[in-house]
């Protein structure tokens, strides 16, 4: 049985798949509360609508929106997060951190009526593999961040069956779009090639799955909607391309080659070379 979603708080929302589904949910008639770092610059990211109800509060204070929030939510969607990108990703408090603000989240969508729980996990989860990774795949993370996510993935699953609310958690693979953090790949190439210069990159062999960020937060609502209650979920376009094919319809589009970039920085110590989804549970369930 499909549930009724109506109300709905997003922790973190100002990133592409924030901004995308407080904008998708908005223009389906949903009430949204999107909760934003006080004073955040990227608040500015939301489109401005009369069905969304911005509120600043810390991720480390989400516990006191119990005072400020009237109960009769549906569905909390749970990205924020410290420490996603960069040396961040191995900042042993940061990551701990967002174990905890997780567990917080879970009992504010209890304390707040919500139906189910939905949190965004991360493909760093998995660690390497080499073959499309569903929910069953093994989970054997090289990053504190990624092991983070596990985590509070796990713990927050328990706990949540331990309060009698429903837990959904997303694994989400490579998205691009609107609002993306100007230091992931999509964005350095664009803003590189903008200003008419050739983006410096490795050999871009790697084989990738992207998805936009609109088809990400329909994806989210769609298993808010009728996700399965402690199921787990692969978020990507479940297609795979080689990194630089991505790169060179990009560099097409502004008529420039290329090629001389390609190779010119190293893989990294712990380069990941095959990132794709599995996502068959997501379209069947």
């Amino acid at each position: 049985m499909d549930r009724e979603i109506r109300k709905v708080i997003i922790t973190g929302p100002t990133g592409a798949i924030g901004v995308a589904l407080a904008d998708l949910l908005t223009s389906r008639g949903k009430e949204v509360y999107a909760i934003c770092r006080p004073k955040s610059p990227n608040i500015l990211n939301l489109k401005k609508h009369e069905r969304l109800h911005v509120i600043e509060c810390d991720i480390s204070e989400l516990l006191t929106l119990e005072k400020v929030l009237d109960k009769g939510f549906d569905v909390l969607y749970h990205f924020a997060w410290n420490g996603t990108i960069g040396d961040a990703r191995n900042n042993v408090d940061l990551q701990l951190n967002n174990i905890k603000y997780t567990l917080d989240a879970t009992e504010l969508a209890r304390k707040l009526g919500c139906k189910v729980f939905i949190g965004a996990g991360s493909q760093a989860e998995y660690g390497h593999f080499n073959e499309p990774a569903d929910e069953n795949t093994s989970t054997n993370p090289f990053t504190l961040y990624g092991a983070a996510k596990l985590s509070a993935g796990k713990m927050s699953r328990i706990y949540a069956n331990n309060i009698g609310l429903s837990h959904i958690w997303t694994r989400i693979f490579s998205v691009y779009g609107p609002n993306d953090d100007s230091k992931t790949l999509i964005s350095y190439v664009i803003n590189e090639l903008k200003y008419g210069r050739v983006p410096q990159l490795t050999k871009g062999e790697q084989v990738w799955d992207y998805l936009y960020s609109y088809d990400a937060a329909d994806a989210m609502l769609k298993i808010a909607e009728k996700g399965k209650n402690n199921s787990t979920y692969c978020i990507g376009s479940g297609q795979q391309r080689l990194l630089k094919d991505y790169i060179k319809d990009i560099a097409s589009l502004f008529c420039i080659d290329i090629e001389e970039g390609l190779g010119k920085k190293p893989y990294s110590e712990n380069q990941t070379m095959f990132l794709s989804a599995n996502i068959s549970k997501l379209k069947k369930d």
